[in-house]
């Protein structure tokens, strides 16, 4: 089998789980697969029919043996929802403190962004043993993205955000697919994840060229765009305070509380009169085609350093 691997090397921490499920879900489908085949040239051969006006014996049906057909089934059935299910909810959620990416999917390129304002085309330089979150999204159509060596893979869709993590095990340059047909240039819309030794990652952001951080990109638009006249530090404006706001629940004119993650600061963004924050009237226009999807990332990025932020306390009476 040399020169033709049954599956690609195992570069990722949930690599080895997902492979094994995939076997297991193999070698249940060849061996019953197998036992049926098996089971029908034996009764072909053994029942068929020795003369014309033969007649097979009526069979009566028996209890024991559908309990034991329905039983089977059943319980193979519960040993794949329950591995499979505590896979995915043990994969969902990345380690606290791992390093967050932004991933842009536009035809027919990737686009990524690193916390330290570096930026990459079709290439993602991680370092080894350290979880990696990705955040991303699409500039037009449907795109996937697909590590088969870390045996990751989620859609990345355009208007919404969605997220993905790994941690990878091995040095190396391991290939990146759209997985999702995307347009003519699919084919073409390839890439490199490179896993490189923590020293080596910090030589390789020291070396690169040196680009504007998210967070920088978005307050400098936050003012641009003047946000700041309305969403006040104080809150006197005819906005929200966005100090503090990041990561906690959101009340709205309806009753309902919302937590305030990316995706409520992209539709507040772009369609700020979805969700109206109690005690506020919809008066913010939208943004939606004013800002690139670059943009939009740069914003949510200021507003997480915002969301660390506690609001002034308001002065007590008779105190200076």
């Amino acid at each position: 089998m040399q020169g033709f691997p049954f599956q690609p090397e195992q570069a990722s921490t949930v690599a080895q789980s997902v492979d094994h499920l995939y076997l297991f879900l193999t070698a249940l489908t060849v061996f019953f697969s197998t036992v049926i085949f098996a089971t029908i040239f034996y009764f072909m051969i053994k029942y068929r029919r020795r003369s014309p006006g033969e007649r097979p014996r009526a069979i009566e049906g028996s209890l024991p043996l559908e309990i034991l057909w329905t039983a089977i089934p059943t319980l193979i059935v519960a040993v794949i929802f329950i591995w499979s299910s505590s896979l995915y909810v043990r994969n969902a959620e990345p380690p606290k403190g791992a390093m967050e990416l932004f991933v842009t999917g536009k035809q027919w390129m990737w686009k990524v962004q690193h916390p330290e304002g570096q930026r990459e085309i079709n290439e993602l330089h991680v370092p080894l043993g350290r979880p990696v979150k990705l955040t991303m999204t699409s500039e037009d159509v449907i795109h996937d993205f697909f590590v088969p060596a870390f045996r990751v893979k989620k859609d990345v869709l355009p208007g919404r955000y969605t997220s993905m993590w790994f941690e990878p095990t091995k040095l190396g340059t391991f290939h990146l697919f759209c997985a999702q047909y995307c347009g003519a240039f699919h084919a073409g819309m390839i890439g490199s994840v490179i896993v490189m030794e923590p020293d080596e990652y910090e030589r390789w952001l020291a070396g690169s060229v040196p680009g504007e951080s998210p967070e920088a990109a978005g307050e400098k638009l936050f003012l641009q765009q003047g946000c700041g006249t309305c969403h006040i530090a104080d809150g006197s404006g005819p906005g929200p305070s966005l100090l503090g706001v990041f990561g906690n629940p959101v009340k709205l004119t309806t009753g309902e509380s919302v937590p305030a993650d990316d995706a409520y600061m992209r539709e507040s963004i772009l369609a700020p009169r979805a969700k109206i924050v109690a005690g506020f009237v919809p008066i913010m226009p939208s943004f939606q085609g004013q800002l690139t999807e670059e943009q939009i990332g740069n914003l949510i990025a200021y507003l997480r350093v915002l969301g660390k932020s506690q609001p002034p306390q308001p002065k007590e009476e008779g105190k200076k």
